[in-house]
C-alpha cells in the first residue's frame, strides 16, 4: 500500500504536496507554521486540511504496523499462505485486517476448542465437505468406544454435536462471511428502543416504543438513545430478518443440496449465526453508530467553538459585568479597557431582598465614577430578573450605556480553578466569575483559552461522547484560532501564550516570567532569551507573537522573521524606506500602486456585453490590473515563492490584521422582553448561541432561547444546520409555536 498515491488521491492534491507536507510533519513542524509559513511546499492547503490529512496520515501508518504484526503472529503459527499475506496487505482498513487475523487468534475456552480437544476436527471436515456419506455413520468412529479413549464422547450425537460447533466456530471467523452480514444488518437492521419502564415518565418518552433504520438514523438520535440505556431508562437492540441472514451464509458454506449433511449445516449455520454472529455484529454496529455519532458531535462542536473564540473583542468597552444569583445576590465588576479589575460589590436585585433601589444606587456610583459605557449580565440563574433591573436602570439614568448577556457557561470552572487562583489570588472566586464574563465581551480570544473549552457548551452531549477525542479537536481548534489572530507578546497572559505554535505552559509562563523582571519586549528574538525557549521553539513560534510598540515594524505583523530579508528587499525594490514603513504603523496603502508601476502589464478588458454595449467597453479602453501576473514577477526578481511575496504584501497593506473583524458584531440591547410579551407570527432578530444537528437555538431577548428546527431554517434542503448558519450570527426569525408552561419557543427562518 503506497501512503503517498492514497493520500494524494484522497484529497485530490499532487503527490508532491503530500510528500512535502508528510516531510514537515515528521520533522515536528506544528500544523499552524505548516499552514501559514511553508504554502510553497503544501500547496496553501488550509490548517483544516493539514490536521485531516495528519490524521489519516497516522492511521494508515498504523494500519501497516498492523498489518506486519499480524502477519508476524500468523506465520509463527506457521499457518501464513501467500493467498493470506496478500489480503493482508491489500486491505485498506483495520477492521478487515482483524477480520483476516480473527481465526488465528487465541481464544479463551469455547464450545468448539473443547469439541478440538476432543478429535471431532476431522469429523467437522467431513461434514464441511459435504459428500455422499451418512453424517452419523462418519461419527461413529469418534465415540469413545471405538476409538479406545475416554475423552467424552459417548454418543454419535455428541460427536456430531462437538463437530457442529467447531464448524459454526469457524463459520463466524470466516473474514468474507463476516463482511457479508456486517454490511446485510447496515443495509436492512433496525435498531429497536422500549421503555424499561413504560409508567416512567422521562424525557426519552419518545424512544419508548421506536424502530429506525440503522442506515437511516440520524446522530443526535444514536446520542440520545445511548444516553437513555446508559441511564437504565431503555432497552436497545439491533433487529435483523435472522431467516434471509442465515440464507446469506447458507449461500456461502453449502455447495451440494442433495448431500445427507446439507439439513446439519442449516441447523450449524442457525446456531453461529444467532448464538456467535448476531451479537457479535450487533455489538460492532452499536460502536460503528456511537463512533460516528461522536465524530459528527466533535464536529459541530468544534466548529461552534471556532466561531465563539472567533468572536470580535470589543473595544473600548468600560464594564460593568454581573454574575447574577438569587439568596447571595450578583457579583459585580467593574473593568476598564483594558480588561484591569477596578472595583467590585454584590448587590441584591432579586428574590428574597429584591434591593432594586439599592442596586441601582450603586450602578449609579459605579456608572458616574468609572465612566461606564457596557453592561454585562450572564445567562445563568437570576438572568432574567437581573436583566429588568438593569433595562429599567438605563432607561431612568439618561446615558448612552448599552448592555448585552454573554453565555456564563466554564466560568465556574475557571473561577474555582488553580489557573484563576494564580492569576488572582486575593479574590474570592466570585469576584473573578464576574471579571471572566466581562473580559468575555473585550476580547473572548483571550478569555476563553482559560476554560476547559468542553465547558464552554456549543454543542451537544459533549459529556457522552469520547472525551480524548473531543479534548484533542478542541485543543486544535483553539490552537488555529489563537494562531490565526496572533498575540501581543507584552499583555499576552501565560493561557493565551500556552496555545501559540510550539509553545508550551511552562515555556509560556517563562516567557511572562522574563517580561515581569525585564520589562517590555522590544523585539521577537528577545525570546531567544527566554529559558527552555529553543531556535525549534523560536522558528515555530516567532511569527504568531505580535510587538505592536517595538523596535522593528515588521513584529507587528505576520511576516516570519525568516522572512524580513526578503521584506526588507521588498520594500527597497519599490521606494519604500524603514521610516516610511515606521511612520505609516506599517501599513502602507499605496504598495499596489507601486508594484503595478514597476511590475504590471496593461491587457485589454473583457468583452462582456453585446453589441453597442460591447463597443462601448473597447472605446472606454480601461487597462485590465493584472495583479497576480505582477507580484509573480515580483518574486522572481527577489527569489521567494509567491505565497510568501503575496502574505508580505497583504501585511503590508493591513499589518497585524484581526481576522475576526470579518465575523458578525456583538448584538447589543437597551430594552428587555419578557416571555408573556411573545405571541405567534411575531418577528424578532436574535443572535445564534448554539447549532446541533437537528437545528439551532436563538437567543431572541428572553431567558429561554428558541428553537430554529432544522426544517425551519431553509426553503430548500439542508443537509445540516451549519450550512446555513453559524454561533454568533445575527438572524431574523418569527415565532411558530409557544409553550408557556414549558417556556419553550419554536421558531422559523422561512419568513
Amino acid at each position: 500500500m503506497n501512503i503517498t498515491e492514497i493520500l494524494a488521491e484522497e484529497f485530490r492534491i499532487r503527490k508532491t504536496q503530500v510528500e512535502d507536507t508528510v516531510k514537515l510533519i515528521d520533522e515536528g513542524n506544528t500544523i499552524p507554521f505548516i499552514a501559514r509559513y511553508r504554502k510553497e511546499a503544501t500547496g496553501g492547503l488550509s490548517d483544516t486540511v493539514l490536521r485531516d490529512l495528519d490524521e489519516r496520515l497516522t492511521y494508515l501508518r498504523n494500519l501497516e504496523e498492523r498489518k506486519e504484526e499480524v502477519i508476524r503472529l500468523i506465520a509463527e503459527q506457521e499457518k501464513l499462505t501467500e493467498e493470506l499475506e496478500a489480503q493482508i496487505r491489500e486491505a485498506t482498513i483495520l477492521r478487515r485486517v482483524e477480520d483476516l487475523y480473527k481465526p488465528f487468534k487465541k481464544k479463551k475456552s469455547t464450545r468448539a476448542s473443547k469439541a478440538k480437544e476432543r478429535g471431532l476436527e476431522p469429523l467437522a471436515e467431513v461434514i464441511l465437505a459435504q459428500g455422499k456419506g451418512n453424517p452419523e455413520e462418519e461419527a461413529k468412529a469418534y465415540i469413545d468406544s471405538a476409538t479406545g479413549t475416554d475423552k467424552g464422547v459417548e454418543t454419535v450425537d455428541d460427536a456430531i454435536g462437538g463437530a457442529c460447533d467447531i464448524i459454526a466456530e469457524r463459520i463466524s471467523d470466516d473474514a468474507e462471511i463476516t463482511d457479508t452480514i456486517r454490511n446485510a444488518t447496515l443495509e436492512k437492521g433496525v435498531i429497536s428502543t422500549e421503555a424499561a419502564d413504560a409508567e416512567e415518565k422521562t424525557v426519552y418518552e419518545m424512544y419508548y416504543d421506536h424502530s429506525e433504520a440503522v442506515s437511516k438514523i440520524p446522530d443526535h438520535r444514536v446520542l440520545a438513545i445511548n444516553r437513555g440505556e446508559k441511564e437504565k431508562k431503555l432497552k436497545v437492540r439491533i433487529v435483523t430478518d435472522s431467516v434471509k441472514m442465515e440464507e446469506l451464509i447458507g449461500q456461502a458454506v453449502i455447495t451440494d443440496e442433495s448431500s445427507p449433511c446439507t439439513e446439519l449445516l442449516r441447523r450449524t449455520i442457525e446456531d453461529a449465526y444467532k448464538r456467535l454472529m448476531a451479537p457479535s455484529v450487533e455489538r460492532e454496529m452499536r460502536n460503528m453508530l456511537t463512533e460516528r455519532a461522536e465524530a459528527s458531535a466533535i464536529k459541530v462542536f468544534a466548529k461552534n467553538t471556532e466561531k465563539l473564540l472567533m468572536v470580535p473583542p470589543v473595544k473600548g468597552a468600560r464594564i460593568i459585568s454581573i454574575d447574577p444569583g438569587y439568596r447571595t445576590g450578583c457579583k459585580v465588576a467593574v473593568l476598564d479597557e483594558t480588561g484591569r479589575l477596578r472595583a467590585y460589590t454584590t448587590v441584591f436585585p432579586t428574590e428574597p431582598k429584591k434591593d432594586i433601589r439599592g442596586t441601582e444606587a450603586t450602578l449609579k456610583k459605579l456608572v458616574d465614577k468609572y465612566d461606564i459605557n457596557t453592561i454585562v449580565i450572564g445567562n445563568g440563574t437570576a438572568s432574567r430578573e437581573t436583566e429588568e433591573v438593569v433595562a429599567d436602570f438605563i432607561k431612568k439614568i439618561g446615558k448612552d450605556i448599552r448592555y448585552t448577556i454573554v453565555n456564563e457557561a466554564g466560568a465556574s470552572v475557571y473561577s474555582a480553578s488553580k489557573l484563576a487562583a494564580e492569576e488572582y489570588p486575593d479574590l474570592d472566586v466570585t469576584v473573578r466569575g464576574a471579571m471572566s464574563l466581562g473580559r468575555r465581551l473585550q476580547d473572548p480570544l483571550a478569555e476563553l483559552v482559560k476554560i476547559p473549552t468542553k465547558s464552554i457548551g456549543v454543542g451537544q452531549y459533549q459529556h457522552d461522547i469520547n472525551q480524548t477525542l473531543l479534548e484533542g479537536a478542541l485543543d486544535n481548534v483553539v490552537e488555529d484560532c489563537v494562531n490565526r489572530v496572533g498575540v501581543e507578546l507584552n499583555t499576552a497572559s501565560p493561557s493565551l501564550l500556552s496555545h501559540v505554535a510550539g509553545i508550551n505552559m511552562g515555556i509560556a509562563k517563562n516567557i511572562v516570567a522574563y517580561r515581569e523582571e525585564n520589562g517590555v519586549y522590544r523585539n521577537r528574538k528577545e525570546l531567544k532569551k527566554v529559558p527552555k525557549l529553543g531556535d525549534k521553539t523560536y522558528g515555530q513560534c516567532a511569527g504568531f507573537i505580535r510587538i505592536s510598540d517595538g523596535d522593528n515594524p515588521l513584529d507587528n505583523t505576520a511576516v516570519h522573521p525568516e522572512s524580513y530579508q526578503v521584506a526588507e528587499e521588498m520594500l527597497k525594490k519599490l521606494g519604500y524606506s524603514s521610516d516610511d514603513l515606521r511612520r505609516a504603523g506599517g501599513k502602507l496603502s499605496d504598495i499596489d500602486d507601486r508594484i503595478w508601476d514597476m511590475y504590471g502589464e496593461k491587457e485589454k478588458p473583457k468583452r462582456r456585453g453585446k453589441g453597442l454595449e460591447a463597443l462601448a467597453e473597447l472605446s472606454a479602453e480601461k487597462p485590465v490590473r493584472n495583479m497576480k501576473k505582477a507580484v509573480e514577477k515580483l518574486a522572481g526578481d527577489l527569489d521567494a515563492g509567491v505565497p510568501t511575496i503575496t502574505d508580505i504584501i497583504r501585511e503590508m497593506k493591513k499589518p497585524g490584521r484581526d481576522p475576526r473583524e470579518d465575523a458578525p458584531p456583538v448584538v447589543f440591547r437597551n430594552d428587555v422582553r419578557a416571555f408573556e410579551d411573545l405571541k405567534l407570527d411575531m418577528e424578532l432578530e436574535g443572535t445564534v448561541r448554539n447549532v446541533v444537528d437537528f437545528g439551532a437555538f436563538v437567543d431572541i431577548g428572553v431567558k429561554n432561547d428558541g428553537l430554529v428546527h432544522i426544517s425551519e431554517m431553509s426553503r430548500k434542503y439542508i443537509s445540516h444546520p451549519m450550512d446555513v448558519v453559524s454561533v454568533g450570527d445575527t438572524v431574523k426569525v418569527r415565532i411558530i409555536k409557544i409553550d408557556y408552561d414549558k417556556q419553550k419557543i419554536g421558531l422559523t427562518m422561512k419568513l
